[in-house]
């Protein structure tokens, strides 16, 4: 249980961000790609317990081989340095070449009046879909880790300042759920990590990759109770300087029982989110022990 307790937080005080971030401004970022490839890494696999963790997560649940297993661990957390990198600079004001796959559903529930909820996972690079996958006709509201450093809040804040995004942080008082409510209740949307336990100890359990694992009730709870529509999105890099966007409507069966709709919606979520994990396998960014 201690290994779930990873804290989230982008790595690095203040000065270090405001320092990389200008340091993006004028470098292209492959060359921060090659620096971390040869210095950073290597010590994180030493140091950290993540190494250890993804090995296990290669090994057990899609069955490499020892050598294998190795090799897609670097590759993880390389991948995963370059998406630290990417973000910080988008700061910066870089830009990445965005293809979306399924966008006319995003669209077509943008137009509509009711709310609609938009799930995601600790794959790929959620953050980009905040600054790409805009509605103007429906401000976006995004659950953010209450614990994250303060300069990236900063940065973040000034990356939605020109559009109708907000941040909602997760805050163990739950006074974070009020604002969920009263975002639903204008008809927005409200864009949730699905794929951790914070706060709430509520869970739905499922097969996922070959094993049991724990996913938190609450997204599925909020979009049932309003009998609301639901998309699954994902942004998964796909080369240096590009992503993809996956927009999936994940559509439930809203005439059944609220416990029947929170067990169909989470199921149809977590299909899709071993489908994403299964086509992009070294961009699982869950640094904890996952199974049950």
């Amino acid at each position: 249980m201690d290994e779930q307790k990873w804290k989230g937080t982008t790595y690095g005080n203040g000065w270090m961000h405001r320092w990389l971030i200008r340091l993006l401004r004028y470098i292209d970022v492959r060359c921060l790609y090659v620096f971390v490839a040869v210095f950073v890494v290597p010590v994180c696999l030493i140091v950290n317990p993540s190494g250890k963790i993804i090995y296990r997560f290669f090994r057990r649940h899609f069955g490499y081989s020892a050598w294998k297993a190795i090799r897609k661990t670097y590759a993880n957390h390389y991948l995963f340095s370059q998406v630290v990198i990417d973000k910080f600079a988008m700061y910066a004001g870089k830009k990445f070449k965005i293809d979306v796959e399924g966008y006319e559903h995003f669209q077509t529930l943008a137009t509509q009046q009711p709310a609609f909820i938009q799930l995601s996972a600790h794959i790929g690079n959620y953050e980009i879909a905040g600054y790409s996958l805009v509605a103007e006709q429906k401000p976006f509201n995004a659950l953010v880790f209450f614990g994250e450093k303060e300069s990236v809040m900063l940065n973040r804040a000034k990356m939605f300042s020109s559009t109708h995004i907000r941040m909602i942080p997760i805050k163990s008082d739950m006074s974070h759920l009020y604002l969920i409510d009263q975002a639903i209740g204008r008809g927005e949307i409200v864009s949730m990590p699905s794929d951790r336990m914070i706060g709430s100890l509520k869970y739905v359990e499922h097969d996922f990759l070959g094993g049991k694992a724990k996913f938190p009730q609450g997204p599925f709870r909020v979009a049932t109770m309003r009998a609301l529509d639901v998309v699954a999105v994902n942004v998964m890099k796909t080369a240096s300087k590009a992503y993809t966007i996956y927009v999936t409507p994940l559509r439930y069966d809203k005439s059944a029982s609220r416990q029947a709709q929170i067990q169909q919606l989470s199921a149809l979520y977590v299909e899709e989110l071993e489908r994403m994990v299964r086509m992009y396998p070294t961009q699982w960014y869950n640094f904890f022990d996952f199974w049950t």
